[in-house]
């Protein structure tokens, strides 16, 4: 199923995303997790590329293996950044022959050895050469886009950032998914700005669950987010214990979701960090509410 039909629909969904192994020996004990996510039946599990595309081999593996054991759509990363034209091509015939019909088309985290790369020379700069090279292949795919609720890291400014997204949507993307966020004011007053920009498409907020104290700094690294000073009480009260903090990290994640979904929000994506049983204890605490 195409998602741009599921976010059609008014009813309240919950999705999880899921990452591929980082080693050939972790697979199995990867794809099991996955698969116990996957019997939780979300709306839909998206699965990632891995930086650089390291773990690019896997993505479709497991992604197949969710739908077509599961019947769980699936969303399918795609990353461009150390990637040729020919290679990107390739793996959307692969995905068209394994019947997955949403990609999520994203530039890719820099290494540090991309970083320090010619970046002139790379085949692809931004996500919207993906996107734009997806449509231009004739593959009949629903494309996602990432967004940024608060700022991208790399861009100048918000207003920038927004011009930069809106090409996005033009170039073909028929949803948004957002970089995780813990304040959700921030997300309300970003879809006022991109709705003012002309930007319509579905944006999906993504909730990412804080179960370890370790977990804080590199969520402000990945995406430089603010993090509310309840919620940093929260993991100076907590933190030191493992339990603890894993429990108020559900209910802080699992808060942020009844809140949005109070505010007009019909579906949600949440970073299960392959984590079944944080996965699940969201999905429980939403029982009643998702219906």
């Amino acid at each position: 199923m195409k998602l741009s039909e599921l976010f059609k629909r008014e009813t309240l969904s919950l999705s999880f995303e899921v990452f591929p192994p980082k080693t050939d020996t972790a697979f199995e004990s990867v794809k099991i997790a996955t698969e116990e996510i996957a019997k939780l039946k979300p709306s839909f599990m998206s699965v990632t590329y891995g930086a650089g595309g390291g773990t690019s081999r896997y993505t479709l593996e497991i992604a197949k293996n969710i739908k077509e054991n599961y019947s769980v759509p699936t969303l399918a990363h795609l990353t461009c950044v150390s990637s040729t034209r020919e290679t990107v091509l390739a793996k959307i015939e692969e995905m068209k022959s394994m019947g997955i019909e949403n990609v999520m088309a994203l530039r890719g985290d820099l290494t540090p050895e991309l970083e320090n790369s010619d970046r002139e020379k790379w085949a692809y700069r931004h996500a919207v050469d993906l996107i734009r090279d997806i449509k231009e292949s004739g593959a009949d795919f629903c494309i996602g886009g990432a967004c940024y609720p608060e700022i991208h890291p790399e861009s100048e400014n918000q207003k920038l950032d927004i011009q930069y997204l809106k090409e996005k949507v033009d170039a073909g993307c028929s949803f948004l998914t957002t970089q995780m966020f813990f304040d959700n004011n921030l997300l309300y007053n970003f879809l006022y700005k991109i709705r003012q920009a002309g930007i319509t498409v579905p944006v999906i907020p993504g909730i990412m669950p804080i179960t370890n104290a370790n977990q804080v700094s590199r969520a402000i690294k990945l995406s430089g987010s603010f993090m509310p000073q309840r919620f940093k009480s929260l993991v100076d009260k907590f933190g030191h214990s493992p339990q603890a903090m894993k429990q108020a990290g559900i209910a802080y994640a699992t808060d942020q979701i009844i809140d949005l979904f109070a505010n007009g929000i019909t579906n949600v994506h949440v970073y299960s960090m392959n984590n079944p049983d944080v996965a699940a204890k969201i999905q429980a605490n939403l029982s009643d509410i998702l219906g």
